[in-house]
């Protein structure tokens, strides 16, 4: 059977060991050198960046996220043995692990050591589609001449070289399609590497949950339910048309995934959709010039992000979540794309206004979406003839900034 050492990538026929370096961490597999779309997602991306960057974290149990009234971002291996996960309220995470170090999100370093990691992926393959900042498909077929190695072996070398010069582990899963390929990255992590072959598909499916499929959250699990279709056999149990009657367009998507079938391509430099940043407060407020200065401080994000992929929006949104955990959303289309944080603070401003009243808050977000390239050159807006004015001013800060630094001008709302 197909075998590959996963420390020193020797490639061999089955055995226990690896017969170059006595490795016990093999992976065999009849289809080991076949399969070529993969899943890469890197082990509690956010944590072990953290961890890396201050040595006395290593053994200990480390939560990513906001103050006691945010969430976790991400939580470290050892705190989720605790039953900690992302997206939960922190006050429940810190009641399951006291112990756990707290640590703040460092945005723009994660962005840094995901860069590199993508930069490593390209050299593999172009085709390299990123769905977040620590996880991407990637396709190798066709790459084993280029790189005088099968797929499994090249992935196997990312993974090391990203542990070797990051210091960030990854969990790699390989198979045919990409809906398989991210089942399989799932299935042993961390530091996991699974194959879910083409012949071994429908019985490795058969006994699964359906939330295994992506995208069926617990209303669409409620649902499927209710139809009395809690695995995957029972999903091939219904015909495709009758499917489609009662789950309307989904209704194809899960037959089809049903039988291991996905023929979605992996989709390099898939287009951004939308940019955005949102904070939870620790204690809910309804100040105006809080809440003004945090508006302030999200566009001005939200900006340097459009100009930092040479992108504008025409939609600006604001979106409040009260105290009652309602949400407000209000959005706005522009005369023409921005990527300006003046004019995006303004129009995101003259959102909140109308209903500054209903707060307190507990969340505020904004963001700008309806993305294109960015012209270089800001419209002007009959209705306020120093929009230009402030655009160039905007302009020239970011200029300043990029020499000196970004503290090197600091608005004073930013300040509040």
């Amino acid at each position: 059977m197909p075998s590959m050492c996963r420390d020193c990538l020797t490639t061999f026929e089955a055995g226990a060991r690896c017969p170059a370096c006595r490795s016990p961490r093999i992976r065999s597999h009849p289809e080991l050198f076949d399969l070529s779309i993969a899943h890469m997602d890197c082990d509690a991306f956010y944590a072990s960046v953290e961890k890396r960057d201050n040595p006395d974290l290593r053994d200990k149990p480390v939560i990513v996220g906001g103050g006691t009234r945010g969430v976790v971002t991400t939580a470290c291996y050892i705190a989720r043995i605790k039953g900690v996960r992302s997206a939960m309220p922190m006050f429940q995470a810190l009641k399951l692990c006291p112990e756990a170090t707290v640590v703040k999100p460092r945005f723009e370093v994660y962005s840094a050591v995901s860069r590199q990691i993508r930069a490593m992926m390209e050299e593999l393959t172009p085709a390299v589609e990123p769905l977040s900042l620590d996880e991407a498909f990637l396709d190798l077929t066709g790459t084993t001449r280029l790189h005088g190695a099968p797929p499994a072996v090249m992935l196997a070398r990312l993974v090391k070289r990203m542990q070797d010069e990051l210091g960030i582990t990854g969990s790699v899963g390989l198979s045919h399609n990409k809906f398989l390929a991210k089942v399989a990255s799932d299935l042993e992590k961390p530091r996991g590497f699974s194959v879910i072959g083409a012949a071994e598909t429908l019985d490795f499916l058969a006994d699964k949950p359906v939330s295994l499929i992506w995208g069926v959250g617990e209303v669409t699990k409620g649902s499927l339910d209710k139809a009395g279709i809690r695995t995957f056999t029972d999903l091939r149990r219904w015909e495709k048309r009758d499917l489609e009657a009662r789950f309307g367009g989904m209704g194809g998507r899960l037959w089809h995934l049903a039988r291991g079938e996905d023929v979605r391509r992996v989709k390099a430099n898939e287009p951004v959709k939308g940019v955005s940043n949102e904070t939870t407060f620790n204690v809910d407020t309804a100040d105006p010039d809080i809440l003004d200065g945090h508006i302030w401080r999200m566009a001005d994000k939200v900006s340097g992000r459009l100009k930092a992929k040479g992108i504008a929006g025409r939609i600006v949104t604001l979106k409040l979540k009260r105290a009652d955990h309602r949400i407000l959303t209000r959005r706005i289309s522009l005369s023409d794309p921005t990527q300006i944080a003046d004019r995006i603070y303004r129009t995101a401003r003259a959102l909140f206004d109308p209903v500054a009243g209903e707060g307190p808050f507990r969340l505020l977000g904004v963001g700008v979406s309806d993305l294109a390239q960015a012209s270089g050159v800001e419209g002007g807006d009959l209705f306020d003839p120093q929009a230009l004015t402030r655009a160039g001013a905007e302009r020239a800060t970011d200029a300043i900034r990029a020499r000196f630094g970004a503290d090197a001008i600091v608005k004073g709302r930013a300040l509040r």
